[in-house]
């Protein structure tokens, strides 16, 4: 069920060898026949002339049969920026190895118009690659070997003849990335502009501050990792009846798929989860799921009240996620009790996604608000009126959800995504990368914004304890600790606080080029999240996220370990390439960890759900062999 980590941690192709081997042969051969004419040569006065030039006939004819093979290096001493270009085959069988596209070539980093006629930094390599510089080229550094790999169209690898070179060329591409980026050249003062001078360690990873890493009191030590030599093991596998759109884990009895025709119940075992037979379906007639004919499935499924309840948003345009309202539906008798119109200063607006208002507080049997996220706005919603009765729905033509409290900003926010914290604290993703955390006291300013890597944010989680947040981008996690000490020596989270100048820098979780060739060249990232616990004092072990027909796995102490083997000869951001894969064989919906409820006492995590389009399986991490 998981895979072995990729076989891309050296090169050590046959063919590379035989190559070598090949010309030590050669040597060894053309070494025997230099003997053979110095021989000749000396014996030349006592041999006759017929047998000596039989003799050098004999050695001519030897050395022509030789394909001597000399040092391309020296053939071409003035060749600039040589490398060694090799090309991965086999995929990840039993019979995959990198093999040699060009024993010696060249690089060149090239400023030309790209696809949208904008001008931007190229890699080009000999004849075989031409690469627009960006993090879809998934580009992996091995330090200690002068190497890179990286994807475009297919796996390659490029090795360098010395250190410097090496370390020469990631410089300049992490320099063009940035450009290709920002729009800017990298030089110190454009890094400022796009970070702020609170931020050096993303400008400057080697010189930030990475002792909140190893924080003292996250529980680490009772965290039991997923071993390399055991496997992930599969509980239950169902069919989905098809068409599925999102998951809905409850911490109690029962979980939910809502799909094309309605919203399955399964329920809930230490082992995974397993269908109880029971599908509330859409309907035309109104009293149950679905409202009218032209509705469209409901993308977004939230829990309230003690999982007795479910908040279903379906979006008002296909292709876009914002909705003008959404309907409550009674999970014991299937029926709608409500539908809700989103609704500020008596005009109608939209909304793109909800969640709770703590990460626990579905179970809470008196919940009866929630929280909103539109492109500009962030909100808590009240099901009950202004004078704290829940509504009369039977003498209400048109229920409205009341603006709490909130703020509306005036442009360019572009929230894409949110979640909350153990005490309701709110972290937001957007479009430009930046992630910011509000205080559950405030969501009219953040107390503190983390700049963007370039790429938007598609989704966001945050631990229980809100010390480290989990951002999804399209190629790659990053992982923020949101740790600082304030100016009493006290340890405070930047939820609640500016965090000054001393912040950690961010670390990334990313695939090898190899797997990310593997899931698919349009595959991408999404719905990352952190295992699931309710508790003060219990940590979340694991990290999950879902990309092509991959759910990807890592531990999340490893992650934190800044010993990790996976950081050695890193240049930039800290990069974790230790993970295990679960592989489906269909493009994943949604990959979550069961509540902690449902860890065995010998696991090391709650059960993983993975839902397909077809079909939902429950995977162990029980380190049974």
């Amino acid at each position: 069920m998981g895979t072995a980590q990729s076989r891309e941690d050296r090169i050590t192709d046959s063919e590379s060898d035989e190559d070598y081997e090949e010309e030590e042969e050669e040597e060894e051969q053309y070494d025997d026949a230099l003997s053979d004419h110095q021989n000749t040569q000396s014996s030349s006065s006592t041999s006759t002339s017929s047998g000596t030039q039989k003799s050098l006939d004999d050695i001519d004819a030897k050395l022509k049969s030789l394909k001597l093979k000399y040092n391309s290096q020296q053939s071409s001493p003035n060749l600039k920026n040589p490398v060694k270009l090799y090309l991965h085959i086999g995929g990840n069988t039993p019979k995959a190895k990198w093999v040699i596209s060009e024993k010696l070539t060249s690089y060149s980093f090239t400023k030309e118009n790209g696809d949208n006629d904008e001008n931007c930094w190229f890699l080009e390599v000999g004849t075989k690659v031409r690469v627009r510089v960006s993090t879809e080229m998934q580009l992996k550094m091995f330090g200690d070997q002068k190497r890179v790999d990286f994807v475009d169209k297919a796996v390659w690898a490029l090795k360098f003849l010395r250190d410097e070179e090496y370390r020469n060329f990631v410089t300049q591409f992490q320099n063009c990335l940035f450009e290709n980026v920002y729009g800017m050249e990298a030089s110190e003062e454009n890094k400022v502009k796009v970070y702020g001078k609170e931020f050096i360690g993303w400008m400057k990873p080697e010189v930030a501050d990475d002792s909140m890493w190893e924080d003292a009191d996250d529980l680490s030590s009772g965290s039991i990792p997923i071993k390399g030599n055991r496997e992930l093991m599969e509980e239950f596998e169902e069919a989905a009846n098809g068409g599925v759109q999102s998951l809905a884990l409850g911490a109690l009895d029962n979980s939910f798929l809502v799909n094309d025709l309605g919203v399955q119940v399964y329920r809930n075992f230490n082992r995974g989860i397993h269908g109880k037979g029971i599908c509330v379906k859409f309907d035309a007639g109104g009293s149950r799921i679905g409202g009218s004919p032209s509705s469209s499935t409901p993308k977004k499924a939230l829990l309230m009240r003690a999982e007795t309840n479910m908040m279903l948003v379906s979006p008002e345009n296909e292709g876009k996620p914002n909705a003008t309202g959404l309907k409550q539906v009674d999970i014991e008798t299937g029926k709608i009790v409500t539908e809700w119109k989103f609704e500020k200063d008596g005009a109608d607006i939209t909304m793109r996604d909800i969640t709770n208002d703590t990460k626990g507080s579905q179970l809470d049997p008196s919940e009866s608000t929630f929280l909103g996220l539109d492109d500009n706005r962030l909100c808590q919603w009240d099901m009950r009126d202004r004078k704290g009765m829940v509504q009369n729905i039977a003498t209400s033509d048109s229920p409205v959800l009341h603006w709490t409290q909130g703020h509306q900003f005036s442009r360019g926010t572009n929230f894409q995504c949110f979640a909350s914290t153990g005490d309701g604290s709110i972290v937001v993703g957007s479009l430009d990368g930046k992630i910011r955390l509000y205080s559950k006291t405030s969501m009219r300013q953040a107390k503190t914004a983390f700049p963007g890597l370039g790429s938007p944010i598609t989704h966001v989680d945050v631990t229980y304890d809100g010390k480290w947040v989990l951002g999804t981008t399209d190629t790659y996690l990053v992982l923020i600790c949101t740790l600082f000490t304030d100016k009493d020596g006290k340890p405070k989270t930047g939820f609640s606080g500016r965090m000054g100048n001393k912040i950690p820098a961010p670390r990334l979780l990313k695939l090898t080029p190899l797997d990310s060739h593997l899931a698919g060249n349009n595959n991408k990232f999404h719905g990352g999240h952190f295992s699931w616990v309710t508790e003060n004092g219990k940590q979340e072990r694991h990290l999950v996220a879902t990309v092509g027909k991959f759910s990807v796995i890592w531990d999340f102490q490893q992650v934190k370990n800044s010993a990790h083997e996976c950081y050695r000869n890193q240049q930039g951001l800290k990069s974790c390439y230790c993970y295990k894969i679960v592989l489906k064989d269909e493009s994943i919906v949604e990959s979550r960890f069961m509540h902690d409820n449902f860890a065995v006492s010998n696991s090391p995590e709650a059960p993983l759900v993975v839902a397909t389009p077809m079909k939902v399986s429950s995977i162990s991490l029980s380190g049974r062999r």
